[in-house]
């Protein structure tokens, strides 16, 4: 059993290294090879065993730890301490005078060492702290012996440092990250280095501060001072100024701090970091004093303008609007005169100066606003084409537009179109201008583009705003702006565009809801083609109704067409057609309106519909079998169905409807339509018709029938149907005799083995049962019993019996032709004529029998 055991953990050894096993795999291999030599082992193993138990359980100890099964791993780690512990007494007991005692005692103890540690991981998963620094004190008390230990031991507590810190358990995290730093200090030859030092007093000193500051700030700040002095990092210098800046510090403090960290190998975005911690912390003098030293010092760093728009934000969050207005003239002349910006920095900046340049907006300070987008405009060069200097064209031809200088608001929006002539917010502009000057050709044009645009594909992600939302507000916008100017045939193009355009149905019908009142107001004198469109508005806004979600909107609007669309109608009388085109719209409305209280009448229309529309589909599956159109009138049946099930439960509510077969119906469609598509949820069906309150055998026999009726082919269904359907008959007071008759043939039919492969005893034996119930229907019969039937079911067993004499089965044979043979005397002129036919045969399969048990007799 110990080869065995050998045996599996080498093969697990050699699985090491590819996909072959999972390493959750490999720990359960090794955990059940552990076990088996620990369990075959003697009660005092020679040495060479004990040395191959502290292998397994320590590496199957280790490799459930690296599986995150702490509790799976204790047991073995106890197991594997155990042993070393065993072995290292053996070899006390031999003594200290061979030097080669000593370094086994040395191997045994790093062992130990290890597997401690392993116990401390371990516990520290399992959140048992106190167990964790006992192993831990132990390993650190064989440091002395084990000197090259050092740094595996540090490293191995700064990461339940690092753990501990991420689940912000501070105080064990400072206890864990003391330790390392301790352990490194313990041998300095064979400690992880200053700069692993460094990084572990780091660590401790975060802890201290997000901790509580305020308690542990002298320890917080004795800690970054050493971790400093052992190597001296910026982020270290950063967080020393943090954490005088989190204590209070006073200002002379701080700046000596930022001193030293100028003075050290600092990245500009340290720096810049640096000054926004100061501001944070209300530290403005401070921080505007550093931001001047490190301009000087990174004066020619291609970075510096990173430091100047810094320097503008903060001026101007302060409300220093002259100094920030200064300080951007003179990045305006540096950026043209040998310092120019990077495109990120000049990005900050644009974005800068526009937000600015907005709240003077919404304070309706456009002059104030105008000279903001001003100082972003000029970092574009002349005839630069750029989708963001379009919007900032734009943003300036409105401000010209609200100074009331339509000049140059023009020059601006026509530079917008030039810069992006895909925008539709720069044809919007177009727009405005065009109103303002009563241009309706150029309005128009502008609304046409529009609408080309909000159909046009999206050419970036930053665009997709146009195609769903933007476009539309932009049109409604329009046609407001062009009838508080008077201009309604401009509005009309406005409106007709946002009802071909806009995704809101309530927004489109109240568009319609204008476009026909605009109508309406002239329509004494509009013209045949108005007329025509006043139709096309009822015809759209009957779509649009239609969309609508059921409610208080859809039937007001629905009404509100009809009346309309009535009243048009009568305003029509010297124009027939369109007078009859008006009536035809109300009537249409009239029905859209229908659809929106939920009343008796509708549903059982809506109902009706639905069952014909199932009934037609099925229908046409029928007569056309072999159509390939077959899988998608099927799947509307189904749809029809569904929703005809929503109807109709909601009808069911409303009363009595007990002898309404809709139920019944509508599992029959279903059940034809999932039948003919071989869906796997005709069981679901068949078990909902047995749910109903009262099963009519019919459906059952007629979902048999179904469940075979090509293509559909689920012979376990059919006779599950035919079984219950034959259960039901059975239970009446007078009972179908013939009906019965069916089914059981059915059952027999569907049953009965048509070939060799076939035969089966559990078959065989559901059949006989059937053939029992064949004959007691028989006998309970009158005399005049359909013949045909039982020659039928006599020839179908006699032809069993005769199948199994082929295959050698007598006994089963016999059985068979003997249940054939029974049927003979309900048989009338024809019995004497099979008597004879079958009597003969018979005889022989009794001899065969006769001989087989014979040859039994003999054998025995």
């Amino acid at each position: 059993m110990e080869d065995i055991a050998i045996q599996l953990w080498n093969w697990a050894v050699t699985k090491r290294v590819g996909p072959d096993i999972s390493e959750q795999q490999r720990a359960k291999v090794r955990h059940v090879a552990c076990k088996l030599v620990y369990l075959c082992g003697p009660e005092n193993p020679p040495e060479n065993s004990i040395r191959k138990q502290i292998l397994m359980a320590s590496k199957t100890g280790r490799t459930w730890l690296d599986c995150k099964k702490p509790k799976l791993a204790d047991e073995f780690l106890l197991l594997a301490v155990k042993s070393l512990e065993t072995l290292y007494s053996r070899l006390l007991s031999q003594g200290d005078g061979a030097s080669d005692i000593n370094v086994l005692k040395a191997d045994v103890e790093k062992d130990l060492l290890r597997v401690l540690s392993y116990q401390a991981e371990s516990a520290v998963a399992q959140e048992r702290h106190q167990e964790a620094v006992g192993c831990m004190q132990r390993c650190r008390e064989m440091l002395q012996r084990l000197p090259k230990e050092t740094g595996y031991l540090s490293l191995m507590c700064y990461n339940f440092g690092v753990d501990s810190y991420s689940l912000r358990k501070y105080e064990e995290s400072s206890f864990w990250l003391s330790q390392s730093y301790d352990i490194g200090k313990m041998n300095v030859k064979y400690a992880p280095g200053s700069e692993v030092q460094a990084k572990v007093l780091r660590l401790l000193a975060t802890v201290y501060v997000e901790w509580d500051c305020q308690q542990f700030k002298e320890k917080a700040l004795s800690v970054i001072c050493l971790a400093n002095k052992e190597c001296v990092y910026p982020s270290g210098l950063y967080l020393k100024i943090r954490i005088l800046l989190r204590s209070s510090a006073p200002d002379e403090q701080v700046r000596a701090g930022l001193t030293e960290l100028l003075e050290s190998e600092v990245t500009l975005d340290m720096c810049l970091s640096t000054v926004r911690l100061l501001m944070g912390e209300d530290r403005e003098s401070v921080a505007f004093d550093l931001l001047k030293k490190v301009c000087q010092c990174f004066e020619s760093s291609p970075e510096l303008g990173s430091a100047l728009v810094l320097h503008i934000e903060l001026l101007l969050q302060r409300g220093k609007e002259l100094l920030g207005k200064q300080k951007i003239e003179d990045v305006i002349t540096g950026h043209y005169t040998g310092q120019p910006l990077t495109p990120q920095t000049l990005t900050t900046l644009h974005l800068l100066l526009w937000d600015q340049a907005f709240k003077h907006f919404e304070a309706k300070n456009y002059s104030e606003a105008l000279q903001w987008y001003d100082y972003s405009l000029s970092f574009y060069k002349r005839g630069q084409l750029d989708p963001n200097l379009a919007k900032l064209q734009r943003n300036r031809a409105s401000c010209f537009l609200n100074l009331q200088q339509l000049e140059k608001a023009k020059e601006a929006a026509t530079e917008a179109a030039r810069c992006d002539p895909n925008s539709i917010f720069s044809h919007f502009s177009m727009y405005k201008i065009a109103i303002l000057e009563n241009n309706v050709e150029k309005a128009t044009q502008a609304v046409k583009e529009i609408g080309l645009l909000a159909q046009a594909p999206v050419s970036s992600e930053d665009r997709v705003l146009l195609k769903e939302n933007a476009a539309a507000t932009l049109l409604s916008l329009a046609a407001q702006m062009a009838l508080e100017n008077e201009q309604q045939e401009t509005a009309m193009k406005a409106l007709e565009s946002l009802c071909e355009h806009s995704q809101d149905a309530t927004q489109v019908l109240t568009a319609l809801r204008c476009l026909v009142r605009l109508v309406l107001s002239t329509m004494d004198n509009t013209t045949e083609e108005k007329r025509l469109d006043a139709t096309i508005f009822f015809e759209c806004s009957q779509q649009k109704i239609a969309k609508l979600s059921p409610g208080v909107e859809r039937t007001d609007a629905a009404h509100w067409f009809r009346r309309i669309a009535w009243n048009c109608a009568l305003q029509c009388e010297s124009t027939p057609i369109r007078m009859k085109d008006f009536f035809a719209t109300s009537y249409q409305a009239r029905d859209l309106s229908l659809l929106c209280p939920v009343d008796k009448g509708v549903l059982m229309a809506q109902k009706t519909c639905l069952l014909m529309a199932a009934a037609a589909s099925l229908e046409l599956c029928r007569n056309t079998p072999d159509s390939p159109q077959q899988p998608e009138l099927l799947a509307e049946v189904l749809e029809h169905v569904q929703v005809c099930w929503n109807v109709w439960n909601t009808l069911k509510t409303s009363g009595d409807f007990s002898k309404d077969p809709t139920d019944a119906l509508l599992l029959l469609y279903e059940f034809e339509a999932r039948a003919k598509l071989s869906d796997p949820k005709l069981d679901t069906v068949l078990e909902t018709v047995l749910e109903l309150e009262t099963v009519d055998v019919k459906i059952l026999e007629t979902i048999a029938a179904l469940a075979m009726e090509p293509p559909a082919h689920f012979p376990t269904l059919c006779k599950k149907a035919l079984r219950i359907a034959l259960s039901l008959h059975r239970k009446q007071p007078q009972a179908d005799l013939a009906r019965c008759s069916q089914c059981v043939h059915s059952l027999i039919e569907l049953s009965l083995p048509r070939g060799v492969c076939e035969v089966d005893a559990r078959v065989l034996e559901e059949v006989w049962g059937y053939y029992e119930e064949a004959q007691s229907i028989i006998n309970g019969a009158p005399e005049d019993f359909a013949e045909l039937e039982v020659l039928w079911l006599l020839t179908r067993a006699w032809n069993t019996g005769i199948l199994l004499y082929s295959l050698a089965q007598y006994p089963e044979a016999e059985k068979w032709c003997s249940l054939g043979m029974s049927f003979l005397r309900h048989l009338g002129a024809l019995r004497e004529s099979y008597q004879r036919q079958m009597s003969g045969l018979y005889s022989e399969v009794l001899d065969r029998l006769d001989k087989a048990k014979r040859n039994l007799v003999m054998e025995e």
